[in-house]
């Protein structure tokens, strides 16, 4: 892919202008701003950088492979092979920084897993997903924090949200999105028979507080008592709280012990629900673009399918089986799909960028 010289140019004067603004910059938010976009732009600019490096190297390396001089022609030759061969990979990683890309890739976000259909058995599977999970997040050095839990009669949970905290969470977790399937025998199953259940994950941006507004005359906060098992403080106190926002009808819960701790950790899901519902409209409006993205983050779209009996997992959005059930499910080899609906990604956004 050869990138034009236009656009290399582009990002080295926008990264130079940052950098003589931050030197000049007094007012304190600028300077944050400044700070960021500079943080975003020096691996790009470093990368345009090595490659205009490469590009000015290869006609003099052509032109020593050319001298009368044995030692120094092979020298070159062997040089100028290497930077060949390395030319296509460097320009491809910079492609990709190029490449349009979802600007909430480094944010948190919130998960959210429902026992969808399959009574009991969906419940346990919501439960072996949030472990799975949570697991996934713990390798990668991200905190994950409970903000609402409804549990199931026999295990699991009939619903439950966290936020899992770090760099990157969204850009990694956000193909998660969607219905996820388990076909295995239940243990209350004495028959031995496979059974079906399903449950949906959700994976929303953590909005930043610059990002929505919301009014208080928009909301209506009740206090209730929390319902779950067991334990000494449950059903002793109106500690949990729901917000609804009136507008949109959203509504969000957390059930906790601290009632101000609910609060803070309800307005903080109502932020990342409403900012959600921005960036579907946005999405709608942009259907065609969507077009060549891996998933549409659907919550109605069955996405995976975890086959107990056989070991398997598939997902149908890019016709992945892998046949290591066993170290998916702790969350230990989830990245054996994360990672190629990554890949599957980047190539559409390239290709999009070569059509462009």
């Amino acid at each position: 892919m050869r990138l034009p010289q236009a656009r290399l140019d582009q990002v080295l004067d926008r990264f130079r202008e940052v950098e003589a603004r931050m030197g000049a910059a007094t007012d304190g938010p600028e300077i944050v701003k400044l700070s960021k976009e500079h943080a975003e732009l020096k691996p790009v600019a470093d990368a345009v950088a090595g490659l205009e490096k490469v590009r000015a190297e290869m006609p003099e390396l052509e032109a020593m492979a050319a001298d009368p001089d044995p030692d120094i022609s092979e020298l070159a030759r062997d040089e100028l092979e290497r930077l060949q061969d390395r030319l296509p990979e460097m320009e491809r990683e910079l492609a990709l920084m190029l490449a349009p890309k979802d600007k909430d890739e480094n944010a948190s976000a919130i998960l959210e897993i429902r026992a969808g259909t399959g009574g009991d058995e969906a419940a346990l599977f919501a439960g072996d997903l949030f472990r799975m999970y949570s697991r996934y997040a713990q390798l990668q050095g991200w905190k994950v924090e409970v903000d609402s839990v409804s549990e199931g009669e026999m295990g699991g949970y009939k619903e439950i949200i966290a936020s899992v905290t770090g760099d990157g969470v969204f850009g990694r977790l956000k193909f998660e999105s969607g219905v996820h399937r388990v076909q295995r025998v239940p243990a209350t199953e004495s028959q031995g028979r496979i059974h079906t259940s399903a449950a949906t994950v959700a994976v929303l941006p953590e909005a930043e507080d610059v990002e929505i507004e919301i009014n208080d005359s928009d909301l209506r906060i009740d206090t209730y008592r929390s319902s779950g098992a067991g334990g000494q403080h449950v059903n002793k106190t109106d500690s949990a709280v729901r917000i609804t926002h009136i507008p949109t009808g959203v509504v969000v819960t957390s059930s906790e012990k601290s009632q101000h701790e609910n609060r803070r950790k309800a307005m903080k899901n109502l932020k990342a629900r409403l900012y959600d519902l921005q960036r579907t409209a946005l999405d709608d409006a942009r259907s065609e673009a969507r077009k060549s993205q891996v998933g549409s983050g659907d919550r109605s779209e069955r996405i995976r399918t975890y086959n107990f009996p056989q070991g398997r997992v598939t997902d149908h959005r890019i016709n992945l089986t892998l046949y290591n059930l066993e170290r998916i499910m702790p969350g230990d080899a989830l990245d054996d799909i994360i990672k190629p609906l990554i890949a599957e990604d980047q190539a559409a956004r390239l290709s999009a960028l070569e059509e462009a």
